[in-house]
């Protein structure tokens, strides 16, 4: 009796054991696909690519109960190049790495690298092609604010459809504690109503242009997103304001991918505006489309336009072939090249057609 008695209450410490431990998922995603890249001065480019329609990831996030609706979680992502196997980036975990504590009422509060409120706005609710593929929407809307270290991000709950966020990071440059706890700062927030085929949000990222030897103030963007869907057509808009020094960096940074010298993405002042739908074609086809519009309002009129058409083919619930094309005018130099998820281009078209495959 007294053998049962004690392993009745090792079985039921370990139950409850079982039950407080964490579970831990494996996820990524693997995609890659050729690429032909034209109008730069690099000539015609083809090239095996990896990540075009989703940058390829191997990533490990997890939870735990608390109890009392309390839960902790975390996320660890890394990025690497199907093409050649690589790690991309220096960081092993460059893609996202935080952790946090969520509460069904309260709301949840992570700590680590993560996307911008700005950023999830863009490639989640405005661009019909998800920031991938030739028609990416990172090809013309500023480049900046994609993610960011040294990250606290508080999301609220779901009250009737209406959610928001708000994001702080900390420079953690080693000067600040020395100069000024503005160098290298940035702060973002968003607020968004989804409810039936209605998703729309606002948001706002601010990002400290201070260094040790000067202040120019600060680069501050926003954006209006919605998307609605008809059933026939999803319909896509979205429009940014840009302001102040570097709020409108190219996605390629300072390269010159062109024969002459290009001048955009140097602009304190600009606006970006997007129109695009998704169309379901038979139950297993989509047919992306968008157009995009850069107005340089700095005194250069470096505009730039964006003509964008996909398709994607989902072979099963976690396989997908697609195709892809993008095509950019660029006016007064204005240097903005097509890319697609994960690389910026060396022109100003592209095709791709790849495969890409989730679990």
């Amino acid at each position: 009796m007294k053998k049962t008695l004690i392993t009745l209450a090792v079985l039921a410490a370990a139950t409850g054991v079982a039950q407080a431990q964490s579970s831990v998922v494996i996820y990524g995603t693997v995609d890659a696909g050729f690429v032909s890249e034209r109008g730069g001065k690099a000539g015609t480019v083809n090239k095996i690519d990896s990540g075009i329609a989703s940058a390829s990831r191997i990533g490990f996030k997890g939870t735990e109960d608390l109890g009392s609706g309390l839960s902790a979680l975390f996320v660890l992502e890394s990025g690497f190049k199907v093409d050649s196997g690589s790690q991309e980036g220096d960081a092993l975990f460059g893609r996202q790495a935080y952790v946090g504590l969520s509460s069904k009422t309260a709301g949840t509060v992570t700590l680590g690298r993560q996307y911008t409120p700005w950023y999830n706005t863009l490639s989640k609710v405005a661009d019909p092609f998800a920031a991938g593929y030739s028609g990416s929407a990172k090809n013309l809307f500023p480049a900046a604010t994609t993610r960011t270290s040294n990250t606290v991000l508080y999301t609220s709950p779901n009250f009737s459809g209406f959610d928001a966020d708000v994001a702080y990071s900390a420079g953690n440059n080693g000067q600040e504690s020395l100069v000024s706890s503005k160098i290298g700062r940035q702060m973002g927030a968003s607020v968004g109503y989804a409810n039936g085929p209605l998703n729309a949000r606002v948001a706002y990222n601010t990002t400290s242009n201070e260094t040790a030897i000067s202040d120019a103030g600060s680069a501050r963007n926003w954006l209006v997103a919605a998307n609605y869907d008809f059933t026939v057509v999803k319909a896509y808009a979205a429009y940014g304001v840009n302001k102040g020094a570097n709020s409108s960096l190219r996605n390629n940074g300072n390269v010159d991918f062109y024969n002459t010298a290009s001048r955009g993405g140097f602009s304190d002042d600009s606006t970006t505006a997007l129109i695009g739908a998704t169309v379901p074609v038979g139950p297993a086809g989509t047919v992306m489309a968008s157009v995009i519009h850069v107005n340089d309002k700095s005194g250069i009129n470096a505009d730039a336009n964006q003509f964008a058409l996909g398709y994607s083919y989902a072979l099963s619930k976690r396989t997908s072939t697609y195709a892809s094309y993008a095509k950019i005018s660029n006016k007064n130099n204005a240097g903005y090249t097509v890319g697609n998820n994960s690389n910026v281009g060396s022109g100003d078209q592209a095709f791709n057609v790849g495969v890409r495959h989730s679990f």
